[in-house]
Protein backbone atom coordinates (compact mmCIF):
# COMPACT_ATOMS: atom_id res chain seq x y z
CA UNK A 1 0.00 0.00 0.00
CA UNK A 2 1.27 3.41 -0.43
CA UNK A 3 2.04 5.81 1.65
CA UNK A 4 -1.30 7.68 2.40
CA UNK A 5 -0.41 9.61 4.93
CA UNK A 6 2.16 11.48 2.83
CA UNK A 7 -0.68 11.34 -0.64
CA UNK A 8 -3.06 13.30 1.13
CA UNK A 9 -0.69 15.47 2.94
CA UNK A 10 0.29 16.64 -0.87
CA UNK A 11 -2.94 16.88 -2.11
CA UNK A 12 -4.77 18.37 0.94
CA UNK A 13 -1.73 21.12 0.64
CA UNK A 14 -2.47 21.42 -3.10
CA UNK A 15 -6.32 21.83 -2.81
CA UNK A 16 -5.49 24.58 -0.42
CA UNK A 17 -3.40 26.44 -3.29
CA UNK A 18 -5.96 25.84 -5.65
CA UNK A 19 -8.32 27.64 -3.14
CA UNK A 20 -5.89 30.24 -1.94
CA UNK A 21 -6.27 31.63 -5.95
CA UNK A 22 -10.18 32.46 -5.83
CA UNK A 23 -9.95 32.95 -2.08
CA UNK A 24 -6.70 34.98 -1.15
CA UNK A 25 -5.39 34.31 2.65
CA UNK A 26 -6.05 37.93 3.88
CA UNK A 27 -9.44 37.37 2.80
CA UNK A 28 -10.14 34.19 4.62
CA UNK A 29 -8.01 36.28 7.55
CA UNK A 30 -10.81 38.57 7.54
CA UNK A 31 -13.47 35.99 7.53
CA UNK A 32 -11.33 34.09 10.36
CA UNK A 33 -11.42 37.37 12.54
CA UNK A 34 -15.23 37.72 12.15
CA UNK A 35 -15.99 34.52 13.63
CA UNK A 36 -17.46 34.24 16.79
CA UNK A 37 -14.88 32.99 19.95
CA UNK A 38 -13.97 29.60 19.48
CA UNK A 39 -15.44 26.98 22.63
CA UNK A 40 -13.10 25.93 24.98
CA UNK A 41 -12.02 22.27 23.54
CA UNK A 42 -9.62 21.40 26.24
CA UNK A 43 -12.66 21.95 28.84
CA UNK A 44 -14.20 18.68 27.28
CA UNK A 45 -11.92 16.53 29.46
CA UNK A 46 -12.25 18.56 32.57
CA UNK A 47 -15.53 16.67 33.95
CA UNK A 48 -16.81 13.90 35.24
CA UNK A 49 -17.58 11.91 31.80
CA UNK A 50 -15.47 9.46 29.71
CA UNK A 51 -14.27 12.39 27.82
CA UNK A 52 -15.10 10.51 24.70
CA UNK A 53 -14.92 12.72 21.12
CA UNK A 54 -17.26 11.11 18.97
CA UNK A 55 -16.28 11.16 15.09
CA UNK A 56 -18.48 11.61 12.08
CA UNK A 57 -16.56 9.84 9.21
CA UNK A 58 -18.15 8.38 6.21
CA UNK A 59 -15.06 6.44 5.11
CA UNK A 60 -11.57 5.96 5.05
CA UNK A 61 -9.01 4.41 2.95
CA UNK A 62 -8.42 1.14 4.83
CA UNK A 63 -12.61 0.17 5.13
CA UNK A 64 -14.21 2.42 2.41
CA UNK A 65 -17.58 3.52 2.59
CA UNK A 66 -18.01 2.89 6.59
CA UNK A 67 -22.11 4.80 6.67
CA UNK A 68 -24.13 4.90 4.02
CA UNK A 69 -26.66 7.62 4.41
CA UNK A 70 -24.21 9.84 6.69
CA UNK A 71 -25.99 12.97 7.80
CA UNK A 72 -24.15 14.92 9.89
CA UNK A 73 -26.42 17.15 11.63
CA UNK A 74 -28.65 14.25 13.04
CA UNK A 75 -25.59 12.70 13.76
CA UNK A 76 -24.37 15.51 15.58
CA UNK A 77 -27.34 15.51 17.45
CA UNK A 78 -27.71 12.16 18.23
CA UNK A 79 -23.85 11.84 19.65
CA UNK A 80 -24.76 14.97 21.75
CA UNK A 81 -27.79 14.03 22.91
CA UNK A 82 -25.54 10.64 24.15
CA UNK A 83 -23.81 12.46 25.73
CA UNK A 84 -20.51 13.18 23.57
CA UNK A 85 -17.80 15.75 25.01
CA UNK A 86 -16.35 16.96 21.85
CA UNK A 87 -17.10 15.62 18.19
CA UNK A 88 -14.58 15.25 15.36
CA UNK A 89 -15.78 15.62 11.82
CA UNK A 90 -13.31 14.41 8.71
CA UNK A 91 -13.13 17.04 6.07
CA UNK A 92 -10.66 15.09 3.40
CA UNK A 93 -12.77 14.60 0.50
CA UNK A 94 -10.14 12.35 -1.62
CA UNK A 95 -10.03 9.25 0.16
CA UNK A 96 -12.53 9.70 3.55
CA UNK A 97 -15.01 11.65 1.48
CA UNK A 98 -15.50 13.92 4.05
CA UNK A 99 -15.91 17.96 3.02
CA UNK A 100 -16.29 21.18 5.52
CA UNK A 101 -19.64 21.42 4.81
CA UNK A 102 -20.30 18.58 7.22
CA UNK A 103 -18.56 20.34 10.17
CA UNK A 104 -21.05 23.18 9.47
CA UNK A 105 -23.71 21.30 9.04
CA UNK A 106 -22.81 19.72 12.41
CA UNK A 107 -22.07 23.53 13.53
CA UNK A 108 -25.49 24.59 13.55
CA UNK A 109 -27.02 22.16 15.18
CA UNK A 110 -24.71 20.89 18.14
CA UNK A 111 -23.44 23.37 21.55
CA UNK A 112 -19.61 20.28 21.67
CA UNK A 113 -16.62 21.97 20.92
CA UNK A 114 -15.50 20.52 17.05
CA UNK A 115 -12.35 18.75 15.91
CA UNK A 116 -11.63 19.90 12.25
CA UNK A 117 -9.73 16.52 11.18
CA UNK A 118 -7.62 16.58 8.22
CA UNK A 119 -4.36 16.48 6.82
CA UNK A 120 -2.86 19.83 7.59
CA UNK A 121 0.37 21.33 6.66
CA UNK A 122 -0.44 24.91 6.31
CA UNK A 123 -1.54 28.24 8.11
CA UNK A 124 -4.60 28.56 5.14
CA UNK A 125 -5.81 25.47 6.42
CA UNK A 126 -6.06 26.51 9.88
CA UNK A 127 -7.88 29.87 8.88
CA UNK A 128 -10.13 27.43 6.23
CA UNK A 129 -10.97 25.65 9.79
CA UNK A 130 -11.98 28.73 11.66
CA UNK A 131 -13.82 29.64 9.23
CA UNK A 132 -15.81 26.05 9.16
CA UNK A 133 -16.90 27.08 12.51
CA UNK A 134 -14.20 24.48 13.83
CA UNK A 135 -12.68 24.71 17.78
CA UNK A 136 -9.73 22.55 17.38
CA UNK A 137 -7.06 21.08 14.29
CA UNK A 138 -5.75 18.00 13.95
CA UNK A 139 -1.71 18.19 13.65
CA UNK A 140 -0.15 15.41 12.40
CA UNK A 141 3.59 15.01 13.64
CA UNK A 142 4.74 12.27 11.12
CA UNK A 143 4.66 14.93 8.60
CA UNK A 144 5.61 18.13 10.29
CA UNK A 145 9.00 19.07 11.03
CA UNK A 146 9.70 21.03 14.43
CA UNK A 147 9.43 24.27 12.74
CA UNK A 148 6.56 23.57 11.30
CA UNK A 149 5.03 21.97 13.57
CA UNK A 150 5.65 24.86 15.99
CA UNK A 151 4.86 27.27 13.31
CA UNK A 152 1.73 25.79 13.22
CA UNK A 153 0.81 25.55 16.69
CA UNK A 154 1.33 29.12 17.18
CA UNK A 155 -0.88 30.42 14.61
CA UNK A 156 -3.57 27.61 15.29
CA UNK A 157 -3.59 29.19 18.95
CA UNK A 158 -3.55 32.77 17.46
CA UNK A 159 -6.99 32.27 15.87
CA UNK A 160 -8.04 30.96 18.99
CA UNK A 161 -7.95 27.07 18.35
CA UNK A 162 -6.77 24.22 20.33
CA UNK A 163 -4.76 21.98 18.35
CA UNK A 164 -4.59 18.23 18.90
CA UNK A 165 -0.85 17.00 17.87
CA UNK A 166 -1.19 13.17 16.65
CA UNK A 167 1.56 11.18 17.26
CA UNK A 168 2.58 7.10 17.01
CA UNK A 169 5.68 6.79 18.78
CA UNK A 170 7.99 8.25 21.60
CA UNK A 171 10.20 10.29 19.48
CA UNK A 172 6.98 12.01 18.09
CA UNK A 173 5.82 12.41 21.40
CA UNK A 174 8.93 13.85 22.22
CA UNK A 175 8.60 16.28 19.62
CA UNK A 176 5.26 17.45 20.07
CA UNK A 177 5.99 18.50 23.71
CA UNK A 178 9.11 20.30 22.60
CA UNK A 179 7.13 22.58 20.62
CA UNK A 180 4.82 23.48 22.75
CA UNK A 181 1.74 21.00 22.36
CA UNK A 182 -0.70 21.30 25.17
CA UNK A 183 -2.72 17.79 24.46
CA UNK A 184 -1.54 15.00 22.31
CA UNK A 185 -3.16 11.98 21.21
CA UNK A 186 -1.74 8.63 20.82
CA UNK A 187 -3.28 6.73 17.77
CA UNK A 188 -2.69 3.40 17.37
CA UNK A 189 -3.66 3.14 13.67
CA UNK A 190 -0.63 3.66 11.37
CA UNK A 191 -1.82 6.41 8.99
CA UNK A 192 1.26 5.27 6.61
CA UNK A 193 -0.63 1.96 5.85
CA UNK A 194 -3.38 1.73 8.06
CA UNK A 195 -1.95 -0.71 10.11
CA UNK A 196 -3.47 -0.68 14.08
CA UNK A 197 -1.79 -2.10 16.64
CA UNK A 198 -3.76 -1.00 19.98
CA UNK A 199 -1.22 -1.70 22.08
CA UNK A 200 0.57 1.30 21.06
CA UNK A 201 -1.86 3.44 23.49
CA UNK A 202 -1.31 1.43 26.36
CA UNK A 203 2.56 1.72 26.13
CA UNK A 204 2.93 5.35 25.01
CA UNK A 205 -0.13 7.32 26.66
CA UNK A 206 2.04 7.56 29.63
CA UNK A 207 4.66 9.40 28.04
CA UNK A 208 2.80 12.49 27.13
CA UNK A 209 4.31 14.70 29.45
CA UNK A 210 1.93 16.75 31.98
CA UNK A 211 0.03 19.21 31.87
CA UNK A 212 -0.40 18.04 28.72
CA UNK A 213 -3.95 16.38 27.89
CA UNK A 214 -3.50 12.78 26.96
CA UNK A 215 -6.08 11.67 23.97
CA UNK A 216 -6.07 7.73 23.28
CA UNK A 217 -6.98 7.73 19.06
CA UNK A 218 -8.02 4.73 17.30
CA UNK A 219 -9.00 0.80 18.37
CA UNK A 220 -11.78 1.85 20.90
CA UNK A 221 -14.38 -0.35 19.84
CA UNK A 222 -15.50 -1.49 23.36
CA UNK A 223 -15.56 -0.27 26.99
CA UNK A 224 -12.63 -2.25 27.79
CA UNK A 225 -10.44 -0.98 25.47
CA UNK A 226 -11.80 2.71 26.96
CA UNK A 227 -10.84 0.89 30.23
CA UNK A 228 -7.58 0.10 29.69
CA UNK A 229 -6.37 3.78 27.87
CA UNK A 230 -7.59 5.41 30.73
CA UNK A 231 -5.44 3.13 33.62
CA UNK A 232 -2.72 3.93 31.07
CA UNK A 233 -3.59 7.41 31.34
CA UNK A 234 -5.37 8.83 29.17
CA UNK A 235 -7.90 11.75 29.64
CA UNK A 236 -9.79 11.40 26.50
CA UNK A 237 -10.79 9.08 23.59
CA UNK A 238 -11.17 9.43 19.94
CA UNK A 239 -13.92 6.95 19.19
CA UNK A 240 -15.15 6.98 15.06
CA UNK A 241 -15.50 3.75 12.94
CA UNK A 242 -17.35 2.34 16.42
CA UNK A 243 -19.98 4.59 15.95
CA UNK A 244 -20.38 5.11 12.39
CA UNK A 245 -20.45 1.26 12.01
CA UNK A 246 -23.45 1.44 14.45
CA UNK A 247 -27.50 1.17 13.59
CA UNK A 248 -27.77 3.61 16.34
CA UNK A 249 -24.33 5.59 16.71
CA UNK A 250 -25.95 7.03 20.42
CA UNK A 251 -26.62 3.63 22.16
CA UNK A 252 -23.33 2.44 20.63
CA UNK A 253 -21.38 5.52 22.28
CA UNK A 254 -23.89 4.93 25.70
CA UNK A 255 -22.13 1.30 25.95
CA UNK A 256 -18.94 2.72 25.57
CA UNK A 257 -19.51 5.51 28.11
CA UNK A 258 -22.01 3.91 30.83
CA UNK A 259 -20.17 2.53 33.85
CA UNK A 260 -20.94 -0.54 35.23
Amino acid sequence: MSDILEELTALRREDAAIREKTLPFAGLMRLADAMPPALDFAAAFRGQGTGVIAELKKASPSEGLIRDGFRPGELAKELEAAGASALSVLCEPHRFLGGEEYLKAARKVVSLPILYKDFISTPYQIAAARVAGADAVLLIAAVLDDAALSCLLAFARSLGLAALVETHDACEIDRAAKAGARMIGVNCRNLRNFTCDTGLIESLIGRIPRPCLRIAESGMHARDAILRARAAGADGFLVGTALMRSPSPGQKLRELTTQG
